[in-house]
């Protein structure tokens, strides 16, 4: 029976794929008032979906289905559950793709149409997850094979061969790619057949920098010893002393040859297939799990953030969007920010105050919260509310809130007691924090009334008065100006938004569950006068930085200068692609990418640490980083015309603190993004380590105007491994750039004297 249940499946999803290669009218939606019939079909490559309008000619478009993360069924996104009425659940489904990219919402002409579409492209994505690196390079020469056969005669003559040397990013010596042509045609045919192609491809990849490298430790030049390969990684990997038994492990786990395993050898093959896994990337793969303490107080942690995190593009007037939460959980933010405003029928509404963004229900994006909250991450969520809503609406807030989160709403303080320090993100596993005014504090038994008053919301924060010893009496009175309710206010539980007067009124007054809201600039000129006492501040309380009301077009500052000083919450807006988002991501990157990372020691139990002076701290050390950039392998064009070719250079970045911001980069290469060379050596000194990100960006050399991105690799200093080491290059909307990378050898070691 089991057998032929699986039969029974296996043949439902072939039965798709060739429902889908046949193709299908499918109506694309946007909204309610733009629904647009499209061609869709699955291509003979089994990977890509072309569509077009009847109307379009000859222009169409397509999309990997390896771009696809997910597929949902039924009204799973706002634009179907907008036409619900018109359009049955088991007509409509949603590709959501990786990456910044919106999702595609289609509606079927039947159930059983739609039911073959689904059940085909969720096929498709889990045979693509499921390839092991052999599998993904055998397909990509199958894709370059199909893409340069223009007769699709199942061959290729030297002409389409130099065509398809284009098309990969690489200008070769005519003389040269014949020879390499006549050496992979055994069958002197003057024509390349399948397995030729994969010889002439063979040839074409052979990486001679490798070759190097393992020729260096091989006495025989043909396999690595157990003794050469241990050799190898206490040298140049610099494993120590577990280096003879990682030996035997990279070659019970790469090594392809069964002879050479059982004579406890490793053959070039096996060396590269370690070189280009995980194992060998620059990231130490051990760093990528959860592995860091969790049971110490939230402000000891950095904290993924979103700011506007409704917004889908800038905020003048973007969308507003449910997907916006949905994609800023998955990439494991932490803290999600809510702009409430009043709406009709008394439902709260979310959006950019004054601004032509779109409006979504406050109801909406709650329940959107209570489903993705914990999806990428176990940790806690702190949900910053921006309340400008009268004190009805702020009921209906606090009863959705109650009602919707159930028990996930953090409600009173852990067991019961309020304690001199913040509870820890092990403790608070599964809950959500509201963050937003409160009336009073924890530790009072309070007989106030159901209303209180403020002055305004965190991000119109006033200057605090001129007198810097006010007594708290006072500017408690200072505070209080507009209403906000009880009932939502008995939901603050560690997260009281509280005013900023300065460092000194902190340290006498405040609790460990109030924190203050800065702007960047504001956070900026405290980090840059009073690094110190901002470290220690931020030792003990949260702090949130959001960005200036000037970026309309949601545009990110550097949160580096922020991290610096140990703010938690550095909120960035995360539908914003570029080189700010790149460090959030590198940072976050590690321990899980569980949404915190802790912070280190100096910055929590040190009062002598001062960002703009590392020399002075008392547990200063320096290291030296040397990067020697080797070569590139498969870089991706810039220009998709078939005969551009880029000259790539590579740039080191160095972001920590002021001392430690550098840049080099290696000089160009002409016309070669397929296998680039440059053998360049680039040198910095690190003075904190611990708060330091290396990015490295590639480049397309362009001497009349800007160079052109082509992709980049944020890691944290203290997450690299030093050695020969392959960078898998990233997009620049943080997507993986298929085996495109760099090879480079790092070395890491102390500065005896300074450089």
């Amino acid at each position: 029976m089991c057998c032929t249940t699986v039969s029974d499946s296996q043949g439902s999803r072939l039965l798709s794929l060739c429902v889908m290669k046949a193709g299908a009218m499918l109506k694309k939606v946007k909204s309610k008032s733009w629904k647009k019939q499209r061609h869709f079909r699955l291509q003979e490559d089994g990977r890509t979906i072309w569509y077009k309008s009847r109307w379009a000619g000859t222009g169409h478009s397509t999309f990997s289905v390896a771009d696809v993360e997910v597929v949902r069924e039924g009204h799973q996104s706002e634009v179907l559950l907008s036409v619900a009425e018109e359009f049955p659940a088991d007509l409509c489904f949603t590709l959501v793709f990786r990456g910044r990219r919106g999702n595609l919402d289609l509606v079927a002409e039947s159930p059983s149409e739609a039911q073959a579409w689904i059940r085909g492209v969720r096929k498709l994505i889990q045979n693509a997850e499921s390839m092991d690196d052999k599998e993904r390079v055998d397909q990509w020469i199958w894709d370059w094979f199909q893409k340069a056969d223009k007769n699709k005669d199942g061959r290729m003559n030297f002409k389409e061969v130099r065509t398809l040397l284009k098309m990969m990013n690489m200008d070769m010596n005519e003389e040269y790619a014949l020879h390499l042509f006549t050496l992979a045609d055994k069958s002197k045919s003057g024509c390349l057949e399948n397995e030729e192609f994969v010889q002439f491809y063979k040839i074409l990849t052979e990486r001679k920098d490798m070759r190097r490298v393992f020729q260096d430790y091989s006495r025989d030049g043909q396999t690595l010893t157990l003794a050469e390969l241990k050799d190898f990684l206490m040298q140049e990997q610099q494993e120590g002393e577990r280096s003879r038994e990682h030996a035997q492990e990279l070659i019970d786990r790469y090594e392809p040859s069964e002879t050479a395993k059982k004579q406890r050898a490793m053959s070039i093959d096996g060396f590269q297939m370690y070189l280009v896994s995980p194992e060998g990337a620059i990231l130490d793969p051990q760093r990528l799990t959860l592995n860091q303490d969790m049971s110490r107080p939230l402000s000891h942690y950095f904290i993924c953030s979103s700011h506007n995190t409704y917004l889908m593009e800038d905020q003048l007037r973007g969308q507003s969007s449910q997907e916006a939460y949905i994609q800023a959980l998955k990439r494991g933010c932490r803290c999600v920010e809510v702009d409430c405003w009043d709406g009709p029928n008394g439902e709260p509404v979310v959006y950019h105050g004054h601004t032509f963004t779109s409006k979504i229900l406050f109801r909406d994006v709650i329940t959107t919260l209570g489903e993705y909250a914990f999806k990428a991450s176990e940790f806690p969520v702190i949900l910053s509310l921006e309340n400008h809503c009268s004190v009805e609406q702020q009921r209906v807030m606090a009863q959705l809130l109650d009602t919707i989160l159930g028990d996930m709403l953090l409600r009173e303080p852990l067991d019961g007691l309020v304690l001199q320090e913040l509870p820890s993100p092990h403790d608070l596993k599964g809950k959500i924090l509201l963050k937003a005014k409160k009336i009073g504090g924890l530790e009072e038994s309070e007989t106030l009334t159901d209303e209180a008053t403020d002055e305004v919301s965190d991000e119109a924060e006033p200057e605090s008065p001129s007198a810097e010893n006010l007594s708290a009496e006072a500017l408690c009175l200072h505070d209080k100006k507009s209403k906000f309710s009880r009932e939502l206010s008995d939901l603050v539980v560690y997260c009281k938004s509280v005013h900023f007067h300065s460092f000194e009124y902190s340290r006498l007054h405040s609790k460990c569950y109030e924190m203050s809201s800065f702007s960047e600039s504001k956070a900026r000129k405290l980090a840059k006068d009073t690094g110190t006492e901002f470290v220690h501040h931020n030792s003990r309380q949260l702090s949130r930085v959001y960005p200036s009301g000037m970026r309309t077009d949601s545009s990110n500052y550097n949160p580096q200068d922020l991290w610096n000083v140990g703010c938690q919450i550095v909120a960035l807006n995360v539908q914003t692609a570029g080189l700010e988002m790149d460090l959030n991501d590198g940072l976050f990157s590690q321990n899980g990418c569980c949404g915190y990372v802790l912070k280190p020691d100096f910055m929590m139990n040190d009062d002598s640490f001062d960002p703009e002076r590392p020399q002075d701290w008392d547990g200063y050390t320096s290291l030296q980083l040397s990067i020697q950039v080797i070569s590139g392998q498969q870089l991706p064009k810039v220009n998709q015309k078939e005969g551009s070719i880029v000259d790539p250079l590579v740039r080191v970045e160095i972001y920590g603190v002021s001392q430690d911001q550098a840049k080099q980069e290696t000089s160009y290469i002409d016309n070669n993004g397929f296998n680039p060379l440059w053998n360049e050596t680039l040198n910095f000194i690190i003075h904190v380590p611990e708060l330091a990100l290396v990015r490295f960006v590639v480049e397309d050399y362009d001497k009349a105007s800007r160079n052109d991105f082509m992709g980049q690799f944020t890691v944290p200093f203290t997450c690299i491994q030093p050695g020969y080491r392959h960078i898998h290059l990233l997009s620049k909307d943080g997507t993986a750039i298929p085996l495109s990378t760099l090879f480079v050898n790092v070395k890491i070691s102390e500065v005896t004297t300074e450089v």
